[in-house]
């Protein structure tokens, strides 16, 4: 105990400070207090090795009593004079300086003309008697946390977890408290769990990453210590201003965890060793379980590895009555295809064991009894020797998705092995021999196995005998790394009997196997062990397998996400599940931010509304489609990407989930645009000439008009209704030449963005609105029979209009063309238009007399014309013909007796 700074403890050797006078009552050596009193019990001196510390709490400095030394409420009550106190024990606490109390035991005796107090010190007994108390009480709490660690469920660990820190934290005033763990692997250290007590200051959160700086630490340590060789642990991090314990937790795993203690007041009598028994308490249990799970899962991952390595699966769906296989166990099967009635997959079996699998199997499907049975399949006479197959299934999932899934194993070699030792014991030894495993036999002796025998295939797999495995030659067989496996199987094969282990061991060339051990101890009539009893199985192949079917997993991957394309999943109603990189650097994103969001966010209402009816028209038949779709992201005017679908389904043909694949097609889609913009210019161009004569034959009618009545006026003979009709023919060639005016504006603006739906007689009306006069003007014939059906397609309307445009100029230079040879020729162009089947069919017909039947195929090719060099662009046709595609239409040519036909053939919308 440590009172003002200066040691105190029993007095032990001789006293100081003797009295003068009576040397004959000098006090014990044991004492450390020894004071001598009067007979009203005032203090006359003190001596021992502890009266420096010893200080009166009141009384005048010259009669000072003995209760003026003592702390108030001490458990011992002094009353009357010091010959009452005579043969009592007196338990006495004393104020010392810096605010500590001395506890002591004693006893008063007569000395001289007074009396002598001789007192004890029993500081440290009474400390240690509550240290003891407080021992027993952490053993107590700490039984009761393992306890309840091992016996909650999982779910509620963490729960559980928090609430013993939270009566660690009560029991002993601690404010503070938090359990750091580290994950298997991880570098860092990270709080599984924290308690801060009501109005505690906040130092930690669980979930909060402490870094590795943990690890320089070898044991507990108190805020601010180091060793002399490590930089000081900046534990104010963690700690704040308080003071700190951090209890470190070993098992065979090494450093597991820290149990980090806060203290606004430490206690004092928890040591160390005590808060290290709470941490391995609380610590161990938890980490046992946290590992049980781990366990668990790797234990259903590895089965469901062993599951894809082994010979074929067979499933059986209550819905469908079916039996699906895999394609590769089908193969093997013969089987004419799959999924097969439960009828025609026990008919591929010999009659000889088809009974018992039909009833096993009755058994699976009604009572859920897991099947086991080894059966041949029925094959022809004289196709060769017959496979053996080890069928096994058992019923998963409960109600509506309960289904039976089992695999099936071809068993032919052991089959056989067992029918020919069953025929022929003799023949055991050379079937020993001739097996791929290795067979031993290992003896018990003085609490070890000891090899005894191994098969003759142990030299041809290691090249070792059994001479070399005594020993410790065994042991230096094993790889270093898998040593601890090995010991490990040796105990569980002694405790529970059996073990199933896969290590690594070294052939005499130096080369290591995977070598699966399954072992089964032999035990005499009173329990004791005997021999061991195993085999090795050479998996290095499947081991190796098993590898770099990871490493494709890895590589697959990787692919993914390093592809170019936009690749995705999402749920029927258009909720991302996966993304890549490149479809999260495209929406300006992280790829974790991805799953959540609808794709359909990005959609207009009619462009969802058209996907959703795609999606909805994917069948396990026909599961993909493509389509080009339009969005608006961030950053983009609009974006366009050609969209690739596959629909994944279940067993019922129910969509469970899409897979797509995107490509950016903005840049190809904003040249088809820029190309269709130019080729209506180039067609305005052409319609230049054509249009200033539709425009000059309104305004010589004005003008003749207007001389005529100039010429009224000056001869003084106008008439009001000659002026009436003259300003009525005006206004009519006004309106008609600001017809053709705004008609040219209209035609020349570019088209929007998404598509619309239109009646299409607006189209060949806006055509016929621009040629008509034109072409009557050259002497051309126009045979018109419009549209009488107020039917809608969907497209650009302007866009439609110039491939009408392009096909009327295209027909009119042909015709000129020809009467520049004939003069007698009398032109004539038929425009079209009626409704089809679910479609609307136009057609451009003249009797130019047709096209070259060699040109016909390339007709639609870009840059690619008849006309003369310097009359055409050669991009009419091949524009139209985009504008016509884009649209979900079809442009078509052929000729005719009288000259070509352009077919222009558009689907009809609702609405």
């Amino acid at each position: 105990m440590n009172l003002g700074g200066k040691p105190f403890g029993r007095f032990s050797g001789r006293a100081q400070d003797p009295l003068p006078e009576h040397r004959a009552a000098q006090p014990g050596k044991d004492t450390a207090l020894h004071l001598l009193l009067d007979h009203q019990g005032r203090v006359l001196e003190v001596h021992g090795a502890q009266r420096f510390g010893v200080q009166p709490v009141s009384g005048a400095d010259t009669t000072r009593l003995l209760l003026d030394y003592l702390v108030p409420g001490s458990t011992q009550a002094l009353e009357g004079t010091p010959a009452d106190w005579l043969g009592h024990s007196l338990d006495l606490d004393f104020q010392c300086a810096g605010g500590a109390v001395l506890h002591t035991r004693g006893w008063v005796q007569p000395h001289a003309d007074g009396w002598l107090l001789q007192l004890l010190d029993i500081s440290d007994l009474r400390r240690e008697g509550q240290q003891a108390h407080n021992r027993e009480l952490c053993m107590q709490l700490s039984l009761s946390l393992a306890r309840q660690l091992r016996l909650c469920s999982m779910a509620r660990l963490p729960q559980v977890t928090q609430e013993s820190l939270q009566r660690i934290g009560e029991q002993w005033h601690v404010p503070c408290i938090a359990l750091a763990l580290r994950e298997e692997g991880q570098p860092d250290w990270s709080l599984f769990s924290v308690y801060q007590a009501p109005g505690a200051a906040h130092l930690w959160e669980v979930g909060q990453s402490l870094g590795s700086a943990l690890d320089s630490l070898s044991g507990s340590r108190h805020s601010g210590q180091a060793a002399a060789n490590e930089q000081p642990f900046q534990f104010r991090n963690l700690l704040g201003a308080t003071d700190g314990l951090c209890m470190p937790y070993h098992d065979q795993r090494g450093l597991c965890a820290w149990l980090l203690l806060g203290f606004s007041t430490r206690p004092v009598l928890m040591r160390e060793s005590d808060w290290s028994h709470v941490c391995a308490a609380l610590a161990g249990p938890l980490l046992e379980r946290l590992r049980e799970q781990q366990q668990a899962e790797h234990r259903e991952r590895v089965q469901a590895l062993e599951g894809l390595l082994g010979t074929g699966w067979w499933e059986w769906s209550p819905a469908t009555e079916q039996v699906q296989l895999a394609p590769q166990l089908a193969e093997n099967l013969s089987a004419p295809h799959t999924p097969l009635t439960c009828n025609a997959w026990l008919a591929l079996f010999h009659p000889a064991d088809r009974d018992e699998l039909s009833i096993r199997f009755d058994e699976l499907i009604e009572h859920g009894k897991d099947l086991m049975v080894v059966a041949r399949l029925d094959l022809p006479q004289n196709a060769g020797q017959t496979p053996w197959y080890r069928i096994q299934g058992q019923a998963v999932g409960a109600g509506s998705q309960r289904r039976i899934v089992g695999f099936m194993l071809d068993v032919s070699e052991i089959k056989r092995q067992q029918l020919q030792a069953t025929a022929a014991h003799a023949r055991l030894d050379n079937l020993i021999a001739s097996s791929p495993a290795v067979i031993y036999v290992q003896r018990y002796e003085k609490g070890a196995l000891v090899p005894a025998f191994f098969s003759a295939s142990l030299q041809p797999l290691l090249g070792w005998t059994l001479a070399e495995s005594q020993g410790a030659g065994l042991i230096e067989w094993i790889h270093p790394d898998d040593r601890e496996q090995y010991f490990d199987r040796t105990r569980q094969l002694l405790r529970f009997g059996s073990a199933r282990r896969r290590y690594r061991l070294r052939d005499s060339k130096g080369n290591y196997h995977w070598l699966l051990d399954e072992a089964k101890l032999l035990r005499d009539d009173l329990g004791l062990p005997i021999e061991a009893v195993g085999l090795w199985l050479d998996v290095t192949e499947a081991t190796e397998t098993t590898e770099r079917v990871r490493r494709s997993e890895e590589r697959y991957r990787v692919l993914v996400e390093d592809s170019p394309a936009m690749i995705c999943r999402y749920l029927p109603d258009l909720t991302l599940t996966f993304g890549n990189q490149p479809l999260a650097a495209y929406l300006e994103c992280t790829p974790q931010a991805l799953p959540g969001v609808n794709l359909g966010s990005w959609l207009s209402t009619e462009q969802r509304a058209e996907f959703m009816q795609r999606i909805a028209r994917l069948t396990p038949q026909n599961p993909v489609s493509t389509a080009e779709i339009s969005l608006q992201l961030p950053g983009h005017e609009y974006a366009w990407w050609v969209w690739s679908d596959r629909g994944v389904f279940d067993a019922q043909g129910q969509l469970l989930e899409v897979q797509a694949v995107g490509r950016d097609n903005t840049d190809v889609r904003r040249s088809q645009q820029q190309m269709t913009q130019s080729a209506k210019m180039a067609t305005l161009g052409e319609m230049a000439t054509g249009l200033a004569h539709e425009i000059n034959q309104p305004l010589n009618v004005m003008r003749m008009a207007i001389a005529n009545m100039l010429k009224r006026v000056s001869n003084g003979d106008v008439e009001h209704d000659y002026l009436q009709d003259k300003l009525t023919r005006i206004d009519a060639q006004i309106q008609r030449a600001a017809r053709v005016v705004d008609h040219m504006r209209v035609f020349g603006r570019r088209s929007e963005v998404e598509q619309q739906a239109f009646n299409p007689a607006q189209a060949l009306e806006g055509a016929l609105a621009l040629l008509c006069e034109g072409l009557r003007g050259k002497g051309i014939e126009l045979r018109t029979e419009c549209l009488s059906d107020a039917l809608q397609v969907r497209g650009h309307v302007d866009q439609l209009e110039q491939v009408l445009i392009n096909l009327l100029i295209n027909a009119r230079d042909a015709l000129m063309s020809k009467r520049e040879t004939d003069p007698q020729f009398t032109p004539w162009i038929a425009l079209t238009a009626g409704a089809g089947d679910n479609s609307v069919r136009v057609t451009v017909e003249d009797n130019a007399g047709g096209i070259d039947p060699r040109l016909l195929e390339r007709i639609f090719e870009p840059f690619f014309t008849t006309k003369p060099v310097g009359l055409g662009t050669g991009l009419g046709l091949s524009v139209s013909y985009g504008i016509i595609d884009n649209m979900g239409g079809r442009l078509s040519v052929s000729n005719t007796g009288h000259g070509a036909r352009f077919c222009v053939e558009l689907p009809v919308v609702e609405g």
